[in-house]
């Protein structure tokens, strides 16, 4: 969820960090307050354009961070993994800045990123209703992935998916075996000599290793040999041999330990370096005996090295790569073998259709059931949101190949009136409209939707009283399992809130700034009383404002179920 929201110079706020909590809150304030920055300022930071105009008077820049608790969110981390941007602790920090010239820069847990990928996160994070952009539920793509959610359909969408890649396998086989022939006989041949070549070359990164070992030791013989021989002469063979004199000094001092017992530690130290040096003049005679020059070991050597960089370089890799193109010239002789069997290859892609079909039918018809479901249960919940007569439809336009998502596109359509023919959501004409149906959605699917914050803007537009106290109660109720916040100037809405927050704006220093506080239990009431009773605000308001808090509040003890008539999606209870 999202934990805060830290905002430096943008439009008219200055500097401003907010803690959320989770469960329902709304943000309440006159109008031109700069509620709907706050929301700018989300959209923003989740990779929406940007405008110099954004950035608040006099300043250079401005500056975004949004702070996100994912340790629950499987989406949002699979996605940072993919990306190799996740943070730690579970934790999520996201910031843009934006400069004077509309350039920005983009941060996700502290290292840099795309304006992509921080539109791919903010999409597994945030969904915000009631603006076209940014608006997840008019994508087609996004209305799949929720029908099929709300079927409980992940096992078998995967498996359409797995049917899909075999068929585009098969067919792209088939068709180079009957476009490409004789080029791929070609390559049959140029790879059997290639294995032939590699094969006879009978190269190994252990051969290699132990060349350049012999080699090295072979091309510097006679050093080694004069190197060990000195040493000899030093240790124990010359006529001040260290051995011998250190002997003698060990005996000479041992005796005069007897009259001064303070040297019998030289002694000791002496003895195990006499012992040292003794097994270090053995080691160099039995490595003298070994070593000789043998230049006729050392031709064979570099002969052989030389046949092995002949070759790599033929093959434009090093020679420690070599094994690699041979293992990869087998496999691919091996697949070559298999593709030149056209009338094989035939059987596989029939055999492949028929395995995806059967797949994709079964995905149609659980689309199918789950389709009629959702329609009237959204269309349920409409009638309650100021869409009385309208209606909600799940569409499936089948496809003419095909696909990796299915045999059919899936689309949301919406006629918001009575008599009006169904539309696709996308181009629905009211903003109020498409926020109100896209919280009907979120109501009925709340279960199965995987973003865990929604905001909703401009969801009281052109409705009041009874249906603003709906409105409440289902923001309410999504709150119970999502985190949801709410612009609204409804007071109907406000008081179903947990939390509210007054957003307001004031002149300093001639500047005209925006700031944000939460109220406790009384400044809602105040608040609450704003709203209801404009300039003036009497007992009998106040009282009011009282009595609207008490009784959304006591709906948590016996609430009640504003989408009456609502079916279960087919997954629920399975």
């Amino acid at each position: 969820m999202l934990t805060a929201l830290s905002i430096q110079d943008f439009v008219i706020v200055d500097r401003l960090r907010l803690e959320f909590e989770p469960g329902f809150t709304v943000l309440t304030g006159e109008t031109g307050a700069g509620k709907s920055i706050l929301v700018d300022a989300l959209l923003l930071v989740l990779g929406a354009r940007a405008d110099p105009g954004m950035i608040r008077a006099g300043r250079d820049k401005a500056d975004i961070t949004a702070e996100f608790d994912v340790r629950n969110i499987v989406p949002a981390v699979a996605t940072l993994e993919e990306m190799d941007l996740s943070g730690e602790d579970g934790e999520c920090v996201v910031r843009r800045v934006i400069d004077g010239s509309g350039r920005s820069r983009a941060f996700i847990n502290g290292r840099p990123a795309t304006l992509g990928q921080l539109r791919d996160l903010g999409e597994r994070l945030v969904d915000i209703h009631g603006q076209h952009e940014h608006q997840s539920l008019v994508q087609p793509r996004e209305q799949r992935a929720l029908l099929d959610a709300f079927a409980g359909a992940a096992s078998v969408v995967a498996e359409v998916a797995s049917a899909h890649r075999a068929l585009v396998s098969a067919r792209r086989a088939l068709a180079e075996a009957r476009t490409g022939g004789q080029a791929l006989a070609d390559e049959r041949d140029r790879l059997s000599w290639q294995v032939q070549e590699l094969q006879r070359a009978g190269f190994s990164q252990e051969e290699w290793d132990r060349l350049r070992a012999d080699h090295l030791r072979l091309s510097n013989a006679a050093a080694l040999i004069e190197g060990a021989e000195a040493g000899m002469e030093v240790l124990s063979e010359g006529d001040r041999a260290v051995l011998r004199e250190v002997g003698a000094l060990r005996v000479r001092l041992a005796h005069l330990a007897e009259h001064d017992p303070s040297l019998a530690s030289v002694v000791g130290l002496l003895e195990p370096a006499e012992i040292q040096l003794k097994e270090a003049a053995l080691e160099l005679r039995q490595y003298r005996s070994r070593v000789d020059l043998d230049p006729e070991r050392l031709q064979e050597v570099e002969a052989r090295i030389g046949a092995v960089m002949s070759v790599s370089r033929k093959y434009r890799v090093a020679p420690e790569a070599l094994p690699g193109v041979l293992d990869e010239a087998r496999a691919r002789l091996a697949a070559l073998g298999d593709a030149l069997d056209v009338e094989a290859l035939q059987h596989e892609a029939a055999r492949a259709e028929r395995a995806w079909q059967s797949a994709a039918s079964g995905l149609t018809s659980l689309r199918a059931r789950t389709a009629d479901i959702l329609s009237q249960s959204v269309s349920a919940a409409m009638q309650d949101l100021a869409m009385a007569g309208g209606r909600f439809e799940v569409a499936l336009e089948p496809l003419a190949e095909p696909s990796a998502h299915g045999a059919e596109q899936v689309e949301f359509l919406v006629a918001a009136h009575p008599g009006a023919n169904p539309a696709p959501v996308a181009r629905v004409a009211s903003g109020g409209e498409l926020a109100r149906l896209s919280l009907a959605i979120r109501t009925v699917t709340s279960r199965v939707a995987p973003v865990p914050t929604l905001v909703f803007d401009e969801v009281d537009s052109g409705i009041g009283g009874g249906v603003a106290e709906v409105v409440g109660r289902l923001l309410r109720g999504l709150g119970r399992d999502r985190q949801v916040f709410c612009i609204t100037h409804l007071p109907q809405v406000a008081a179903t809130a947990t939390h509210q927050w007054r957003v307001s704006k004031h002149a300093q220093g001639g500047v005209t700034l925006s700031s944000v506080e939460t109220l406790d239990a009384g400044e809602r009431v105040e608040e609450l009383a704003r709203m209801l009773g404009g300039v003036t605000i009497t007992d009998t308001t106040r009282q009011h404002a009282r009595e609207m808090l008490g009784s959304a509040s006591g709906g948590d003890r016996k609430p009640e179920d504003p989408l009456r008539g609502v079916q279960s999606s087919p997954g629920e209870g399975s």
